[in-house]
């Protein structure tokens, strides 16, 4: 690599993320340094790593907030640069002015980019005054009695969202004018809960619309896009599955989309790779959601459509080198999927699930792609977002992906605690999801069921849980063999 010196890296994160750039890392010959609380102390982070440092805190995730502690190791390790992945402090503009300060590289866009387009407010009319669609809209104060005037030419049902909201935080859906108010209100509360800023909007909202985002690369004067992804398959507002491309959009929709994120990011001057992200509605109409300042979790299905390494691709540019890809340069080449993988009770509301990893193996094959940070042994707790890890595959059409991840995802064995897999298994059966006629509401207006079990896996699965138990190992030990008694003449 040319440009700043980047001879060591912290990578602040943890889990299948951080490995992931630990990965890039490597490969570039750049030196790494993992942080971890002490209930990953035996992660493969950990592992891979060059250095590895403890971090404190009153609980894991405050460890992985505390700017101030991740600084100190920095400056005491020799630490030129620090990505942050996503999550934790990866949109954290005071982190990242924090690193500057003291001569350290963000591996990400500049603090003031971070700052606009980490405000849905401010970006949105950034955004729409430079000439790009948003969705109709105002900025609710909620102290002002008089603001449901300004409703009058907004269309019913509408979304009240958090100004510094994500994941679904500060959201709610109103259908009813009279519901407004209250709404509003528990909306700004809970913002200010999660993300210290009560600040609210409310924005139209589209019965039926899919979500779809463009990635992008920018150097700051130049910005390319690496085509957009389908990530409608949603609950409460997170991703389930994610693909690319889009099976809804046309050449001419696709190329209008696409533009519109490389205008966006280039109005922005923006610098590292990004997710802008839009609402596509059935009427072929699409509208600025918002930008996503950092990797995304469902990059990989663009980097195996398009045989990129997006996290090299940042680095480079932190490392203040051009963008040395252009346009042309990036041509799709089949179809990718991505299910996240996570301990939850999906048929049962999505509950959060707990327990002690005892197994995991990984399906293999050439387009398979695991993407994991957890282990045998693991715990899995909820001091964490309830995402293990993620199953991509890549295949000459849409079709074969489809069943490819049905395949891929049979062979998955996470076993110790309960996870999502069968949900994704019953969800690629469903006929909808095949034709690709969904939206953004298709898991909350679909009851999905398991899968019934074969014959043939119901006797594996007998015939495993009871040579697991003890009484019947030993019974299995002391049985002699069949053949031996028959004798040869049975050939």
């Amino acid at each position: 690599m040319t440009g700043k010196a980047m001879k060591k890296v912290l990578v602040a994160n943890r889990g299948e993320i951080a490995l992931r750039v630990l990965e890039s890392l490597q490969r570039l010959g750049i030196a790494s340094v993992a942080i971890y609380h002490e209930s990953d102390r035996l992660s493969p982070v950990v592992q891979q790593a060059d250095e590895a440092f403890e971090i404190y805190g009153e609980t894991p995730s405050a460890a992985h907030l505390d700017i101030e502690q991740i600084i100190a190791l920095c400056k005491d390790n020799g630490v030129d640069a620090v990505h942050p992945c996503y999550g934790f402090l990866s949109e954290n503009t005071k982190f990242a002015k924090a690193l500057e300060e003291q001569g350290i590289i963000f591996v990400g866009p500049s603090a003031e980019v971070i700052e606009l387009m980490g405000d849905k407010i401010a970006s949105r009319d950034f955004v729409s005054a430079n000439g790009f669609p948003v969705p109709p809209s105002i900025t609710v104060d909620i102290d002002d009695p008089s603001f449901m005037g300004q409703l009058q030419d907004m269309q019913f049902p509408v979304v009240v969202k958090a100004s510094a909201g994500g994941g679904g935080k500060g959201m709610s859906i109103v259908r009813r004018p009279e519901d407004l108010a209250a709404a509003a209100r528990v909306a700004a509360s809970e913002a200010l809960k999660y993300f210290g800023d009560g600040r609210v909007y409310v924005e139209r909202f589209f019965e039926s619309a899919r979500h779809i985002e463009v990635q992008i690369l920018g150097d700051g004067d130049n910005v390319i896009h690496c085509g957009e992804r389908e990530c409608s398959i949603q609950r409460r507002f997170q991703k389930v599955i994610e693909e690319s491309p889009s099976i809804a959009l046309t050449a001419e929709a696709r190329q209008q989309i696409c533009e519109a994120a490389v205008g966006i990011a280039k109005t922005a001057k923006y610098s590292s790779a990004g997710t802008v992200e839009f609402l596509y509605t059935d009427q072929g109409e699409f509208f600025f959601l918002e930008m996503n300042t950092r990797i995304q979790v469902e990059h990989p299905v663009s980097e195996m459509v398009y045989d990129l390494d997006l996290v090299e691709q940042q680095l480079r540019i932190a490392a203040g080198e051009s963008l040395a890809l252009c346009q042309s340069d990036i041509v799709a080449n089949g179809h990718a999927l991505e299910c996240r993988i996570c301990a939850e009770d999906a048929f049962n509301d999505f509950m959060p699930a707990t327990g002690k990893v005892l197994a995991v193996r990984a399906p293999q094959g050439e387009g398979v792609r695991f993407d994991s940070g957890i282990y045998a042994g693991q715990r899995v707790t909820t001091a964490f977002d309830p995402m293990l890890a993620k199953l991509i595959v890549h295949a000459p059409s849409r079709e074969g992906a489809i069943s490819k991840m049905q395949a891929a995802l049979g062979e998955l064995v996470i076993l110790g605690v309960k996870t999502n897999i069968d949900y994704l298994l019953a969800l690629l059966d469903h006929d909808k999801i095949h034709f690709g006629d969904f939206d953004t509401n298709f898991i909350k207006n679909h009851d999905i069921k398991p899968l019934p079990l074969s014959e043939d896996v119901k006797h594996a699965a007998l015939s495993v849980a009871m040579l697991a138990e003890k009484e019947s190992q030993l019974m299995a030990d002391k049985t002699p063999d069949l053949y031996s008694y028959i004798g040869a003449w049975s050939n």
